[in-house]
Order: C-alpha cells, then structure tokens, then sequence
C-alpha cells in the first residue's frame, strides 16, 4: 500500500520565508500609502489659552455678617442706632405710586424683594422694635448672623431643600455627622437680600477640541 510522503524538514522552512516575504511586502505597500499620503494627516493640535482663574473661584460673591465677625471686619454699617433713635422705628415713606422711598443714607439698597413689590416694607424682615435684629414671621427674633431661619419663614420649600444641601452649595463631606468637616453657604452668600435675584453673570468658556477642525471634517458633519 502506498503512503504519502512525509514533509521534509526544508518545507517549514520554505513556508516560513514565504510568510515573512508576504509579510513584507504588506508592509512596504503600507508605507508607500502613507508616503502618498492617502489618508491625510492628523490636524495640528491646538494652543489652548487656559481657563481664567474667576471661574474655578470657590469663594462666595457676597459676604454675610457672620463672614465678617470671622474675619473681623469693620461692623460700624450694623450698629443702627449709630444714627437711628432707640425705642423709635424710623419712619417708612412711599411716593405717589405705593414705591417705598430710599432715605439718601441707605442709597446703595435697592428694594426688589418679591414681585409687583409685595415685600415693600422694610419692617417685613428687620425688627422695628429692635433694629439690631430681624423678625421672622412667626414673631421671633433672630441676629444678622442667622439669615437662614428669617428666610425660611417665607420660603418654606427652598429652607427644607437648603437644609438637605439641594439648594446652595456644602463644601467638604456631605457626612452632617462630621461638625467641622463641612461648610454650608448663607442664603445671603448668594442673593442680596434686598434684591434677591441672583445677577445675570458670565458663562464659562465651552470645552476646546483638541485638534483644529479640518475643512473636510466640517463639512463631513454638516448635514
């Protein structure tokens, strides 16, 4: 009976060349496509301009009267009854159209507190009885350094959200357990109690692409 000749040890190695000849050839034809630059070439990347330092600014835009007994600031502009009589509310005046009227001391507030200025009295919030104090609506008085439970008084939803970190912005652990491990921003840290909408404030810049856009690329994606 016949049998098949076995392979010789010459045929590996004829396969193996054959393999690394086809190999390179393969290669030689890769590089000559990218030597004629069939593909193109990656855009240069750009020179991105870093991010101005006033959007990673954590600090608050407005410091509270709490904010300024820990730093030790000036509290002169607290002491009411630098000016003010004791035991004496100053008065409120309107003009003609129900407006309350700036007394020319206090020129700098400006009264937008609540639309169709419903919250147009400034005995709303600050204790006439006692001007070193502001009375919430349930009666009680609070000091200049617990603006929160004033503004709760009113704002019953926002407070509860506030109180759970929804609303505003804790810094630090979110572990309420943690006393000293975490800061919680005043209402007043934010919104200007007088006016209390937040102003319109610059955008951050958009994220940059890291390669400049080719023409074929942008109107590859333009439909």
């Amino acid at each position: 009976m016949a049998t098949s000749p076995q392979p010789g040890p010459g045929d590996g190695v004829a396969r193996t060349n054959l393999l690394l000849g086809g190999l390179t050839l393969v290669f030689f034809a890769l590089a000559g496509l990218l030597t004629k630059n069939l593909w193109g070439h990656l855009a240069p990347k750009q020179n991105i301009p870093l991010v101005d330092r006033k959007f990673l600014e954590t600090t608050p835009w407005r410091q509270t009267y709490a904010d300024l007994v820990k730093a030790k600031e000036d509290l002169s502009d607290y002491d009411c009854y630098g000016c003010h009589e004791k035991n004496k509310p100053p008065p409120i005046r309107y003009d003609a159209n129900q407006k309350i009227v700036i007394p020319k001391e206090h020129s700098d507030i400006v009264m937008g507190h609540g639309s169709h200025d419903r919250n147009n009295n400034c005995f709303n919030c600050h204790n006439e009885a006692n001007l070193l104090t502001l009375q919430v609506r349930d009666g009680r008085q609070v000091g200049f350094d617990n603006i929160p439970q004033l503004c709760g008084s009113c704002h019953g939803p926002t407070y509860r959200d506030w109180e759970a970190g929804a609303h505003g912005r804790i810094s630090g652990s979110w572990d309420h357990t943690k006393e000293g491990q975490f800061t919680r921003l005043s209402c007043a840290n934010c919104h200007n109690p007088h006016a209390p909408r937040i102003p319109t404030r610059e955008p951050a810049p958009p994220p940059h692409p890291l390669r400049v856009p080719t023409p074929a690329a942008e109107s590859a994606a333009t439909p």
